[in-house]
């Protein structure tokens, strides 16, 4: 195992169980509100110190985990459900008109930043984390479909697809038996990938007011809260931006492990 692999899962590691553990039990109710010890800083008593409520930051931070690995799975598990097969079927039928329309219906959703087209949605739809579920994963459709045909293009032009195709195998048998299992691992790290930028963008939505409304917890609302009293508190924003920024770190770190794991080639290269 390489080190930013061992990095990468200790940093996920432990966000997976911080979520986890918020199901059982958080330090403090994160409803309950306490004006008289607002604003505290980092104590024995509130590790993370308390918000302009006086809500404890270590019990928002571990429910708003939870709410960033819901929204960010879900989203990931839309683009992969439909731009596998999709993908698949783009390279099955390569230069075909099928795979042109595919291809740049694809084109068509990256010439949008992928933050924008986000908003653009939730601001139809409404705010709501089911909203940014919906939003995210439209946008990481054409990011799997793309990844896919990549890989799967490669694989149909090797020796044992052509002696599939001479036993008389149908494309769709060669694409879910030979195709797809030897671009998984393709997959897997392409999906670390996806999943840390779903959680980046649902704290972006979540920040701008469009991602999971109160009372429910959430990493980029606790950042937009704290932009008026960054002087005052400094620990209101430190508190989730170093969250999200090691648990981004963290998925980073894993996917790039991952790749090196899974490429014999690459591990090849680099050592």
């Amino acid at each position: 195992m390489t080190r930013s692999l061992l990095v990468g899962i200790f940093l996920s590691s432990l966000f997976v169980f911080m979520a986890a553990l918020s199901f059982a039990w958080t330090p403090f109710d994160h409803t309950t509100l306490s004006i008289p010890e607002k604003l505290q800083a980092p104590n024995l008593n509130n590790w993370f110190g308390t918000d302009h409520f006086g809500r404890d930051i270590l019990s928002m931070i571990m429910i708003g985990a939870r709410t960033s690995i819901a929204v960010a799975l879900v989203a990931v598990g839309i683009g992969m459900i439909l731009g596998v097969p999709l993908g698949l079927a783009a390279a099955a039928f390569n230069g075909t008109w099928f795979d042109e329309i595919i291809m740049r219906g694809n084109d068509l959703i990256f010439a949008f930043p992928s933050l924008i087209i986000a908003i653009l949605i939730t601001a139809i739809l409404g705010p709501g984390a089911v909203n940014a579920i919906v939003a995210i994963g439209i946008f990481n459709i054409p990011v799997f479909a793309r990844i896919t045909r990549g890989g799967a293009l490669t694989i149909w032009e090797q020796e044992f697809i052509l002696a599939a195709r001479v036993a008389g195998k149908s494309v769709t048998r060669i694409s879910c038996e030979h195709i797809f299992p030897n671009i998984s691992s393709l997959l897997i790290v392409q999906g670390t990938i996806q999943f840390s930028l779903g959680i980046l963008a649902e704290a972006g939505l979540s920040y701008v007011g469009l991602g999971a409304q109160p009372p429910t917890p959430s990493w980029g609302r606790m950042l937009a809260d704290a932009q008026t009293m960054v002087s005052l508190a400094p620990h209101l924003a430190l508190v989730p931006g170093l969250t999200i920024f090691l648990t981004v770190l963290g998925l980073n770190l894993l996917g790039d492990g991952l790749r090196d794991l899974l490429d014999p080639r690459l591990r090849i290269q680099r050592s």
